[in-house]
């Protein structure tokens, strides 16, 4: 059976340029970095031009960028480092990726905005908490469940003028639209290598020249002693190798465009009138992410559309919690006021073809006629 991948906000299949970066520091470039030796320095030299080319795609220099596993290390610093140095609760959305809101929560007392239908967070309520003196506002660039990209730009520029600190959660972000950290005016900024193609176990958080917070690890001097531990050197050239092709605005560009356009037609096929019915597209349908669908499926369980399609050869994932071990209804979806148990993630990436979209929407229409008629 032919399978099509459709779980790309999860995970992107590695792309080639990764995977050959890795392979060949795997062989070259496997020593310990701090070390002054020829290997060490070998290994220095692989790692530091990856942190480049990284600084690259996000608009900074590389001094700013403080490599780490993932992007929910990187969110985790942030929280924990910014409650040691500042007094304050942490403001973030009803939104937020799980990350930010546990994070947060771990660490003193926190302000939620609530968004709209579409879950985008309003300006103004974030300036309205602002009035608190809060010490950070977390605020992602586009929602990982339903892809509705937030102002950012507007919610930056009002911290800026408070004096309050701004970590932007780009997971969803990076290697699809273009980021410009130093001009964003961010004081933080989080990523993930496997969002973009680059290997898993690689992330980043960048942070603005001159701010400094005590680190998550400590019982090292690497990554200028703001995150401890022996980098991984094989991985992260992996991950500089692919931040250098998506540095390319032209071919970024194209990519993204190819992605909404795909997204596009397979929400017309399972939401149009060719569909089974009771099927809803979730998030704003314009200002989004390209490469996320998040629809509402009326009274159909989301364990049994994912068997389904599985069955079928579809990887996908349910919007909701309770296609995980946590068995909780989504909190994204309830901030927005739709139903929170009901729902499927459909998101494409570079592997993506028409094919598997055909595919895609073939079973998604198969598979809730199917459980309707049971129901029946």
């Amino acid at each position: 059976m032919t399978r099509a991948y459709l779980d790309n906000a999860s995970c992107v299949p590695l792309r080639p340029e990764g995977r050959a970066a890795l392979i060949d520091a795997l062989s070259n470039a496997g020593a310990d970095p701090g070390r002054i030796h020829v290997e060490g320095l070998t290994a220095r030299a692989t790692l530091e031009d990856a942190r480049t080319k990284l600084a690259h795609l996000v608009g900074t220099k590389s001094r700013s960028v403080v490599f780490t596993s993932c992007a929910s290390e990187a969110i985790a610093s942030v929280c924990r480092g910014v409650a040691h140095a500042r007094d304050g609760a942490q403001v973030i959305s009803a939104v937020e990726h799980s990350a930010v809101r546990l994070g947060a929560a771990r660490h003193g007392d926190v302000i939620e905005v609530g968004v709209d239908p579409h879950g985008r967070v309003p300006v103004d309520e974030i300036a309205v908490a602002l009035k608190e003196r809060p010490a950070i506002v977390h605020i992602q660039w586009a929602n990982h469940e339903v892809g509705t990209r937030q102002p950012v730009a507007a919610i930056v520029a009002l911290c800026r003028e408070a004096g309050i600190l701004c970590h932007v959660d780009a997971a969803q972000g990076v290697g699809r639209d273009t980021i410009d950290f130093d001009a964003l005016g961010a004081d933080l900024l989080s990523l993930s290598g496997p969002k973009f193609g680059a290997p898993m176990g690689t992330g980043a958080l960048i942070v603005r020249r001159g701010l400094r917070l005590e680190p998550l690890l400590v019982g090292g001097d690497q990554e200028r002693a703001r995150r401890a531990g022996l980098e991984a050197v094989p991985a992260f050239a992996g991950l500089g190798a692919v931040a250098e092709v998506l540095a390319d605005r032209e071919g970024r560009a194209t990519e993204a465009r190819g992605a909404a356009d795909r997204i596009d037609t397979l929400a017309d096929a399972v939401c149009g009138g060719d569909g089974p019915g009771g099927i809803t597209r979730l998030g704003d349908p314009d200002d989004r992410a390209p490469h996320i669908l998040c629809v509402g499926i009326e009274g159909i369980e989301p364990q049994a559309v994912l068997l389904g399609l599985d069955q079928r050869g579809i990887a996908a994932h349910s919007g909701s919690s309770c296609a995980t071990e946590a068995l909780e209804p989504s909190p994204v979806l309830a901030a927005m006021g739709v139903d929170a148990e009901r729902s499927l993630r459909l998101s494409v990436g570079w592997t993506t073809t028409d094919a598997d979209i055909e595919a895609a929407a073939t079973a998604v229409n198969d598979v809730v006629r199917a459980l309707r008629a049971l129901r029946s």
